[in-house]
């Protein structure tokens, strides 16, 4: 499998007793899918699965192949603390035919890179799927790095790419000169233009849950057409909203842009609580801004 273009990792909606909202759900799975998105990612962090039970996750990755069949590509998150609990959702993710699975470091273990690569491993074993990795440190406490990098790509041809969200430049120069084989996908939004620039063909970001036009603009622009100073403008159109989203709110913040362009999102789980009015209201603004921006700078192009 090639990952180039745009991957969504799509939010999970809920209805008002806080459950999974699978017509609103299978809505925000077509509305992507009639947007172009390259693929679909089940089971991130942006679709909560820290606070959804196994068999939720199941459900949702079942539901998903069956919303979606064949018209784009679907990626399952394998996440979770423990080795065993990963190599089950890989398992699903076979039995479900998915295209590849997402496999990130354990959080709150502190795995060293040998072990940390045993734990990739395992999951290869149990699905012998295409591969994205995901090099989160900030959530995992962490980081990917050339020994971890050595070992899965010398036992498995299964890793193919890897969502890089470490925010270090200087990973994504390794990895973009070490690791050629390793295809990189941004992972850290404020960083698009530079991932593009290294070589990127891909970008995995929770903003095109309801920002997928100007999103796919950028990809556009960088990846395919090569055209950096039209994608400098884009970029710096999305900056305000990047901006927001790093504010601490980022899950609540992407579920509520949905709402503002009409998909339901219905809130999130706890620990989690939405946005104020006020955060709402500024949202509002940046998209709207956002939106007027891009369109300026792309036209009437498809």
């Amino acid at each position: 499998m090639n990952f180039e273009g745009i991957y969504t990792p799509a939010i999970t909606p809920l209805d008002t007793t806080g459950q999974i909202d699978k017509k609103a759900f299978a809505d925000v799975l077509e509305s992507l899918i009639a947007a172009g998105v390259h693929g679909i990612i089940i089971g991130g962090s942006t679709g909560e699965y820290y606070a959804q039970t196994a068999q939720e996750r199941f459900d949702l990755g079942s539901l998903a192949k069956e919303v979606i069949g064949s018209r784009t590509a679907l990626i399952i998150g394998t996440g979770a603390v423990r080795t065993e609990d990963s190599v089950e959702y890989a398992k699903a993710a076979k039995a479900i035919k998915a295209d590849a699975i997402l496999v990130g470091s354990p959080p709150y273990a502190l795995p060293t890179e040998q072990e940390n690569a045993e734990h990739a491993l395992a999951i290869d074993r149990a699905a012998d799927l295409p591969i994205m990795l995901y090099n989160y440190p900030g959530r995992m406490s962490v980081s990917m790095g050339r020994e971890f990098f050595r070992t899965v790509c010398a036992a498995s041809k299964n890793f193919v790419a890897i969502k890089e969200s470490s925010g270090q430049t200087g990973q994504l120069h390794m990895l973009a000169r070490e690791f050629p084989n390793l295809a990189v996908s941004c992972g850290w939004d404020d960083q698009a233009l530079e991932f593009f620039a290294w070589g990127a063909r891909s970008w995995v970001c929770a903003g095109s849950n309801f920002l997928p036009a100007e999103h796919i603009a950028l990809y556009r622009a960088c990846a395919v057409e090569k055209d950096f100073d039209k994608g400098r403008r884009i970029m710096s159109a999305m900056l305000p909203l990047m901006d927001f989203l790093e504010e601490g709110k980022f899950v609540q913040s992407i579920k509520h842009g949905c709402e503002i362009v009409g998909l339901r999102s219905g809130g999130v789980r706890a620990p989690l609580k939405g946005l104020n009015d006020d955060e709402k209201q500024r949202l509002q603004t940046i998209v709207t801004e956002l939106k007027r921006e891009v369109t300026s700078v792309v036209g009437g192009q498809d």
